[in-house]
């Protein structure tokens, strides 16, 4: 007498603890234009929505001040683009306070992909603004990345980004250099490039 084996039963899925969702920027952006963030200020980095502080005036004098500064040290032929979106790859756009880019307004009807100097002006943000976002920078090829450190007044200069495998995002920057009031800088790409720190802090 012969014995029947049962039927063979599809494999039970694993099931696992939850998992956050990552966002891409193209879903981060078809939020934005749907008013999911209305009176607010997302930035998405590594896939991550995070929820900015509405700055305060100390903060707004901080932009302000440099966007006058970088007006005045970058000639015709770039844009100072101020808390307008940078999209860094498939999974970040950090809205940097400033940035700039070359080529005039027109010539960039989609978002720029990089910049030839990133500006964060940071106060409840140093923490983001000096870890996560610096990583996301140097991943991105951005070769100038400087923070204004408005609580320690120091101006905050990041260069040479270049792979690190000990950081998250797989690259960092390899020259960090903290400036004084009383001293000044040059942006690698300005045209008129003597910029003094002073001039950045409120």
């Amino acid at each position: 007498m012969s014995v029947l084996a049962p039927p063979a039963l599809a494999p039970v899925p694993t099931i696992g603890p939850p998992v956050p969702k990552r966002w891409t920027v193209a879903e981060f952006h078809q939020l934005w234009e749907e008013g999911w963030f209305e009176g607010s200020r997302p930035m998405l980095l590594d896939g991550r929505i995070y929820q900015m502080a509405i700055p305060g005036p100390q903060h707004n004098v901080g932009v302000g001040l440099a966007d006058y500064v970088l007006k005045a040290a970058f000639a015709t032929g770039h844009w100072v683009r101020v808390q307008m979106p940078l999209v860094l790859g498939q999974w970040s756009d950090p809205v940097p306070d400033l940035s700039v880019v070359v080529g005039s307004v027109r010539d960039h009807m989609a978002q720029p992909a990089t910049a030839i100097l990133v500006v964060e002006v940071a106060d409840t943000s140093l923490t983001v603004d000096t870890g996560d976002k610096a990583e996301l920078y140097a991943a991105g090829g951005i070769a100038d990345y400087w923070v204004v450190d408005l609580n320690n007044r120091v101006l905050i200069v990041r260069r040479d980004p270049r792979p690190d495998p000990a950081s998250q995002s797989g690259s960092s920057y390899a020259t960090v250099l903290r400036l004084l009031p009383g001293q000044t800088v040059s942006p690698l790409a300005a045209t008129q490039p003597t910029v003094n720190v002073a001039d950045l802090l409120p």
